[in-house]
């Protein structure tokens, strides 16, 4: 029984819990011990919380008992979230020595929303340090393991909630997705991951890698589930300064429709800069079927030029280093986290040796091309310029978007590598984020979507489906269109 609970979508648990057919103390004591049984192998988690999980899970089934309508669809339902949200209960550490064992004084508005939500949160999981990586090998904890190949990497930063939801440790995740780190970790271990429009889930008590690409954001082993627990976090907030005041989009309502696999009348466009020759063989065969399949569901599918596509690596790697600079700064050992310090040393030599010692290695480099990029001299050269390429993608999108509802491309040009194969060439390892970059500068929404395995190794490809600022439900019509069309990936 514990077994199969494991395997059931949220959707069907949160149906079996609602209906008083399984409690919601049976399903979350299931994952428990399905984590307690594997993540040795696979280390999804950074904490778990056990205690606060089932109190959370018992509280929603003295309500069934009760007969009380249930406080949101997913009630009931266990999910993992990424350990850069805060939370007064359980460490958060954003995968960082500098912030190991810290507690916050409060929860982010993503935590009060599951909370309020009946959603037990079994623990925090793994991480790139401070979201900054596309493999999970930069957490200061050691790295997380596709369960498809443990010897390969699932992704990053958010490669522990991806890596939870494809070994059965949950049903659900959060994710933050700066650059791709919900999209790509999703698309290499065949989940399903959505960047919302930015703004449109609040950032408020999610610990900032870059404030204006930061968004966090549902991961799901299907598109119901995910857009299930999309409305639950969506929503204004008036603590968020960024938050946009607009109304949830009918996410859920869209996934129901799309599952009806039809999709005539909608024009997708086929990204030409987003499908190159230098992409993995396996990953353009896969893309290539998608875009067939989406043609067969009625789609009329077209190519579109994004010309300054091919600037968003570049414009990226300067606005987030530059943001990271900045928002970083706060770790100075003076007011919370790791302090070290022998007695004899000046505030500025505490500052310097604590950063020194809590800061890995990529950190340190983006916080040193931010600083660099931000100096004197450098600004209108590097820093000014990335803002003038973001403003001529965001002016792509646009004109793309007059021609086309949806864009698709893969997600990303590769399937998941060999731990430890890019470590050491940071470059490669940005090469990975290609895809998924132009719209976090944009502050566009997208989604990743399994679209099988590739052909010339078997492992998992992405389908990404790119929508306009505040149409996050044209992404759930052909997510949930192609998922039926396409059949499940994971067994």
């Amino acid at each position: 029984m514990s077994s199969e609970l494991t395997r059931l979508s949220a959707a069907d648990l949160a149906s079996r819990i609602h209906a008083g057919e399984v409690s919601s103390v049976e399903v979350t004591r299931a994952h428990l011990d399905r984590i307690g049984e594997v993540d040795g192998e696979y280390h999804a988690y950074l904490h778990v919380a056990a205690d606060q999980a089932l109190a959370a899970a018992a509280e929603v089934d003295r309500a069934v008992a009760a007969g009380d309508t249930p406080v949101s669809p997913l009630a009931g339902v266990p999910i993992a979230l990424k350990d850069v949200f805060t939370t007064t209960d359980m460490p958060t550490t954003c995968g960082s020595k500098i912030l190991e064992g810290w507690v916050a004084p409060y929860d982010a508005t993503l935590t009060t929303k599951l909370r309020q939500a009946g959603i037990p949160i079994l623990g925090k999981t793994n991480m790139d340090e401070f979201a900054m990586g596309s493999s999970t090998e930069n957490s200061a904890y050691g790295p997380t393991r596709n369960p498809w190949d443990t010897t390969r990497i699932p992704g990053g930063s958010g490669g522990g909630s991806a890596a939870a939801l494809a070994s059965y440790q949950a049903p659900l995740a959060i994710g933050t997705d700066t650059g791709g780190s919900i999209r790509q970790p999703a698309a290499v271990t065949a989940t399903v991951g959505t960047k919302p429009t930015y703004g449109t889930v609040s950032r408020y008590g999610l610990v900032a890698c870059a404030s204006s690409l930061d968004q966090g954001g549902p991961c799901g082993r299907t598109v119901l589930d995910t857009a299930l627990l999309h409305e639950v976090i969506a929503g204004h907030d008036p603590r968020d300064s960024t938050s946009v005041e607009a109304p949830v989009r009918p996410i859920v309502e869209a996934a129901r429709q799309g599952a009806s696999g039809d999709l005539k009348g909608l024009r997708v466009g086929v990204v030409k800069e987003l499908h190159s020759d230098s992409y993995q063989p396996g990953v353009i065969s896969s893309f290539d079927a998608a875009v067939e399949t989406l043609t067969k569901l009625g789609a009329e599918v077209v190519e579109v030029s994004c010309p300054h596509f091919e600037y968003a690596l570049a414009s990226y790697y300067l606005i987030l280093p530059s943001e990271v600079s900045s928002n970083l700064a706060r770790f100075d050992a003076m007011r919370y986290g790791l302090r070290v310090d022998d007695g004899n040393m000046s505030a500025e030599q505490v500052m310097a040796a604590t950063r020194a010692a809590g800061f890995g290695k990529e950190v340190k480099r983006r916080i040193m091309i931010g600083t660099y990029a931000l100096s004197s001299g450098y600004y209108d050269a590097y820093y000014g310029q990335a803002l003038k390429v973001r403003s001529l993608i965001a002016q792509d999108f646009d004109k793309a978007y007059e021609q086309v509802d949806v864009l698709v491309s893969p997600t990303s040009p590769f399937t998941p590598w060999k731990i430890g194969e890019k470590v050491d060439d940071p470059l490669a390892m940005y090469l990975s984020d290609l895809c998924t970059l132009p719209t976090n500068l944009a502050g566009h929404c997208a989604m990743s979507v399994p679209s099988g395995l590739a052909d010339d190794d078997g492992l998992p490809v992405g389908l990404q489906i790119m929508a306009p600022a505040l149409a996050d439900e044209r992404l759930y019509r052909v997510g949930a269109a192609f998922e039926a069309a396409r059949g499940p990936v994971l067994a």
